[in-house]
């Protein structure tokens, strides 16, 4: 007869936690999507890059992302269906229970950063 010990893991207990991880990262992951963007989120916040010179645009944190205009330092996005003009080093604008801050602005990319509110 073997003994085994109450604390060693089952292959069973292992592969569910494994699964329960993996399902987790994929519901973090589903809730981003773009076209001619790169997003990097988190739980509360996303970094979108746009690409310049395209019709760019992300799915973050249940709202729409839009780059619409970037003129100097001074970009035009839209986050939850309204309008905002940004420039670098403003403090983040609300909209929607989002603060927005215009993070970069190059050439080729603009870069903003979404976070939830704390108290939204």
């Amino acid at each position: 007869m073997t003994k085994r010990s109450a604390t060693a893991p089952t292959p069973f207990r292992r592969t569910a936690g494994l699964l329960a991880g993996l399902a987790l990262g994929v519901a973090v992951l589903a809730g981003c999507s773009s076209d001619g963007a790169d997003t990097d989120c988190g739980l509360d916040a996303c970094t979108v890059t746009f690409d310049r010179g395209v019709d760019a645009s992300a799915s973050i944190l249940g709202v729409e992302a839009k780059l619409i205009g970037a003129q100097g330092d001074q970009v035009t996005v839209e986050v939850a269906g309204e309008q905002l003009s940004l420039t670098i080093g403003q403090q983040a604008t609300e909209v929607g229970g989002f603060a927005v801050t215009l993070e970069s602005v190059t050439d080729q990319q603009v870069q903003i950063r979404v976070a939830r509110n704390a108290g939204g």
